[in-house]
């Protein structure tokens, strides 16, 4: 989940690939699916990831003749909307959403915007599937929202356990952007950090998301000589400047983060200074990947021209909602039958090899079930891509 240009595709184009399934069978209804997120500037990838998903997945079952939800056959039409990362645009997304008579939303990408929206969401019958992580969101009396990846609060400790254990790491520094989201993970992060005795010797600086030179930042945090240096919540667009700056400055150690990144930006940004880096993947791996995997990634590549790791997590909220939608179609316009069904569904994940199980979780974090089950992939980006560092659960 740039500042690069990251949508050189045509969007006619898009928009015809995304129609010939649908006048191929006109006879079926429409099904309405939105997505309000963040398609433009600096965390740019993380939207983009989510809507070409989407879109990908929304055009081969519309070329397969729909989706059967009870005794009618539906095509999936993408109602997409851009946030740029303003909680305001955010509540507009829902807000049209709901005038557009669309019940089952992804995003958004960030913890204001998903908290923005809840009231919209809430009065209008809407479930939606954020990319955020304040549990409040998730947890009684909450209800509407659906976290559609593992938090940064259940791979942090996973993380940083797995360098404590393997590599030695005992001293930590967290370095956040100064807004909301970065600076609630740092604060995950920290109290992960100190559960497990690690030595956290830097864990107040903070920059501004705009900042174009690193190096006054991170050189009290370098100087503190920490065996990891965590960069809590960092978008996209910023990870290769500070791990550059970092590189540049000396600092040999561990670098991480606990969000999704992209490995073209972090090639083109950093280069081999970004090698060893470690964050967040998508929810596959070669050895994980079933043929209808591999099969999505190559229409996604063909589709867009490129393929974002971060895809194999966002392929899953459109999953979940038609596959709940199938297991009680009177849920297609009433969220309260969707939210009845959850406890107990369970279908197959066409995602993974063997007889993994699409179904809900969160019981540990949340006290109820709002939570997508995806594989927690941890990955280490070596020789310009992501190599699989390690793969955990999440209840």
């Amino acid at each position: 989940m740039h500042k690069r240009t990251f949508l050189k595709f045509s969007a006619l184009a898009a928009a015809t690939v995304l129609s010939m399934p649908l006048m191929a069978h006109a006879e079926n209804a429409t099904l309405k699916i939105g997505f309000v997120g963040v398609t433009s500037g600096p965390a740019a990838a993380w939207g983009i990831s989510n809507q070409r998903s989407m879109e990908t997945r929304a055009a081969w079952l519309n070329e397969l003749g729909g989706v059967k939800i009870g005794d009618k056959t539906y095509n999936i039409q993408i109602v997409p909307f851009d946030d740029q990362k303003d909680p305001k645009r955010a509540i507009a997304g829902m807000e049209k959403m709901a005038q557009d008579g669309v019940h089952y939303v992804v995003g958004p990408n960030v913890d204001d915007g998903a908290a923005a929206v809840r009231p919209v969401a809430e009065q209008n019958g809407i479930m939606y599937f954020p990319y955020a992580f304040p549990k409040e969101l998730f947890t009684a009396p909450a209800s509407n929202a659906i976290l559609g990846m593992v938090a940064n609060y259940q791979s942090g400790p996973a993380i940083y356990k797995y360098l404590k254990e393997n590599k030695g790491v005992k001293k930590v520094a967290f370095v956040a952007a100064n807004e909301s989201d970065p600076l609630s993970q740092r604060e995950s992060g920290i109290a992960a950090a100190q559960a497990l005795d690690l030595e956290v010797v830097s864990g107040n600086v903070t920059y501004q998301v705009d900042t174009t030179d690193f190096t006054p930042v991170l050189l009290p945090v370098i100087q503190a000589s920490p065996d990891l240096l965590v960069l809590s919540g960092v978008s996209p667009a910023n990870a290769p400047q500070l791990i550059r700056s970092a590189r540049e400055l000396g600092y040999t150690g561990f670098i991480s983060t606990e969000t999704g990144q992209d490995a073209t930006v972090l090639q083109e940004g950093a280069g081999e200074l970004a090698e060893g880096f470690i964050s967040v993947g998508g929810a596959s791996t070669p050895e994980l990947a079933s043929d209808t995997m591999k099969e999505f990634v190559d229409r996604y590549t063909k589709m867009f021209g490129e393929y974002n790791d971060e895809s194999n997590t966002k392929v899953y909220a459109l999953e979940y909602i038609i596959e709940t939608l199938k297991a009680n179609p009177a849920a297609i316009d009433n969220v309260e039958e969707y939210k009845k069904t959850m406890d107990t569904f369970e279908a197959a994940n066409p995602f993974m090899k063997g007889d993994a199980k699409l179904k809900y979780v969160g019981m540990t974090s949340f006290g109820q079930k709002r939570q997508v089950s995806v594989p927690l992939v941890v990955n280490e980006f070596k020789g310009g891509k992501f190599e699989t560092l390690f793969v955990g659960q999440v209840d």
